[in-house]
């Protein structure tokens, strides 16, 4: 397998890492604006969003808009609004009634460090917000475009998405999943925000449709090579310290290629994704080499 020999990826994310940071501090809203139970709110999506992360989906954004020649400002706000939507769903995965865990990302999950109530409500919050980010007129000054965006990232959460992939787990607690049903469930929980994360770029840039989907089709295996592993570190892991999560799963047997296929053949699958991934990117050139990398990093990483 290749390896990732320099630190071009590594200094490519901590710096879209920094500068999506940044747009969050200026989109969340004040923690000393408005009544107790606003700052409250406010100070739970602080909370939640401002935590340590590799921010992979703003990173698809931004360096597929750049592809394009989108300028930063637009990328930017439109990672932060995936970000918003990738927080919330963190928030409400680890409540009690879904996966019930108690830590994220090193610190106690937002149920635990305020309430179950406020958790609820600040996940709610944070995907109204990213709505409302992507729909204003400073992420693109294109209505149709905007309203694209809005649609696309609507689809990727829903019932055929995000949301519907998690329904789909939970469900696999009870029973065993065919391989096939685990691949859906997969590329609906994970791969759905990771293809709109890179399908973003190309709508903010008005790409046409063979390069919308060439990056639609790398995220999908980027997102899925990228769950695979995170299950197989979650398998192999002797102690909590994950990157993702912060946790074991609790539900290694729930609808995982681990647990279908065995910890070798879904490092293999991984591997084959991951190569399938960069496939999807000739098109592009030299100008893809850090989604490229992105692409062997994921399955290459230890945490």
């Amino acid at each position: 397998m290749h390896l990732v020999s320099d630190k071009t990826l590594e200094n490519a994310l901590k710096e879209t890492s920094e500068l999506v940071d940044d747009t969050l501090k200026d989109l969340l809203p004040e923690l000393d604006r408005g009544s107790v139970g606003e700052k409250r709110l406010a100070e739970a999506m602080h909370y939640s969003v401002l935590s340590a992360g590799k921010r992979l989906r703003p990173f698809l954004v931004v360096k597929s808009a750049d592809l394009f020649g989108v300028s930063r400002s637009s990328s930017l706000q439109t990672a932060a609004a995936i970000e918003l939507i990738h927080a919330y769903s963190l928030i409400h995965d680890d409540l009690p009634a879904l996966d019930d865990d108690d830590m994220r990302r090193g610190k106690p999950s937002c149920h635990k460090q305020f309430d179950e109530a406020t958790a609820i409500l600040a996940g709610d919050a944070l995907l109204t917000l990213a709505f409302e980010v992507v729909s204003h007129p400073s992420t693109h000054e294109s209505n149709s475009v905007r309203a694209e965006l809005c649609r696309s990232i609507a689809e990727a959460c829903g019932i055929r998405g995000m949301i519907g992939g998690q329904m789909t787990d939970i469900i696999s607690e009870d029973r065993k999943l065919h391989i096939e049903e685990i691949t859906r469930l997969q590329r609906m929980k994970t791969g759905a925000l990771f293809a709109i994360s890179c399908e973003a770029g190309a709508i903010l840039g008005k790409a046409a449709p063979p390069m919308r989907k060439a990056l639609r089709a790398y995220a999908y295996d980027v997102g899925l090579s990228f769950q695979i592993t995170d299950d197989l570190l979650d398998a192999e892991s002797g102690d909590s310290e994950l990157w993702s999560t912060e946790r074991q799963n609790k539900s290694i047997d729930k609808g995982t290629y681990v647990s279908a296929l065995g910890a070798d053949k879904a490092k293999r699958q991984a591997e084959i994704l991951s190569a399938q991934a960069q496939e999807h990117l000739k098109t592009f050139g030299k100008q893809a080499d850090l989604l490229n990398e992105l692409a062997r990093f994921v399955v290459e990483r230890k945490k």
